[in-house]
């Protein structure tokens, strides 16, 4: 994601296979699948769209994934998993939708992908903000997610905010297109000052190693690399603040702005597994817990 940075969804992974070796084990899947869904009529006539028809009839629907744990990768079986191809494929089978089909791309190629008509919708956990909103439209999120640092253990210089890192002049890390370096800059923190590792096992390794006090990241991707750490914690999760107020952002399906009506069918599915608590059943095994579900909306997150 190139400058200048927003306060997105970021590239965000856990340990395990790395991101590289992640896509490259999907492209040929990826290839294949849009391959197999080339008889899927690739242009919507109707007020609302028909898209949902047309994957009705092909008993198919191609996803947009990053090869990002635990958002949407294949996993060492070569099956497709994470968080936002397991809902899909139980919303999807819903719509009378049977097969889900991953298309791997960048993370930062996933919008023009999906407009350019690559595949059906972008299934990424992609964070729902107002710059995005003009491009594509969003499901309802289907969690919502804090922050959260990872520091030494007993948090030596009492870091739980933002604004903290800069008052104790604390080393600050997070990773390569993280929301948080945006975060970190409203606070007033230099992002010349910053180090910028991959991802955030290399911000545990930096902590650990004592060259920097504090890594920023996800609540949800920070308590997870730091289990079975004897030298750091990970501190409680708290909501930056965005032009001037307390942020919490929302991932969601992504769609494209003519497909109303399949954005509308999809959520009203997604408001029943809400509603019922299956939701959560499904995202717990990705490190979700109560305190990600949400009732934000996409207007809300859109700034509208």
């Amino acid at each position: 994601m190139a400058p200048p940075l927003q306060p997105l969804r970021r590239l965000r992974e856990t340990s395990g296979p790395s991101r590289r070796s992640l896509l490259a084990g999907v492209a040929a899947l990826g290839a294949l699948g849009a391959a197999g869904c080339s008889r899927v009529p690739t242009a919507s006539t109707t007020d609302g769209g028909d898209l949902l028809d047309r994957l009705k009839a092909a008993g198919v629907v191609r996803l947009g994934i990053a090869g990002e744990i635990p958002f949407g990768y294949i996993d060492r079986n070569g099956e497709l998993t994470g968080e936002a191809p397991e809902l899909a494929k139980v919303i999807f089978k819903r719509l009378g939708v049977d097969r889900v089909q991953p298309v791997p791309t960048e993370f930062g190629s996933l919008i023009p992908g999906l407009n350019s008509q690559q595949f059906d919708v972008v299934a990424a956990g992609m964070y729902v903000n107002p710059e995005r909103c003009e491009q594509v439209i969003f499901s309802d999120p289907d969690y919502q997610m804090l922050d959260s640092f990872i520091v030494r253990k007993g948090n030596p210089l009492g870091l739980r905010s933002y604004a903290d890192v800069v008052e104790k002049k604390a080393r600050f890390a997070t990773g390569t297109g993280y929301a948080e370096i945006a975060y970190a800059v409203e606070a007033g923190y230099e992002e010349g000052d910053m180090l910028i590792v991959p991802d955030q096992v290399a911000g545990l390794n930096a902590v650990e190693a004592g060259r920097v006090d504090v890594f920023a990241g996800t609540a949800l991707t920070t308590r997870e690399v730091v289990k079975k750490s004897a030298k750091a914690e990970v501190t409680e999760p708290f909501k930056p603040i965005v032009d001037g107020e307390p942020h919490v952002d929302g991932g969601a399906f992504a769609f494209r702005p003519t497909e109303t009506g399949l954005r509308d069918a999809f959520n009203v599915e997604l408001h029943k597994l809400k509603e019922s608590g299956e939701l959560l059943r499904i995202l717990k095994p990705f490190g979700f817990t109560e305190d990600e579900m949400t009732d934000l909306t996409a207007k809300e997150l859109c700034g509208g």
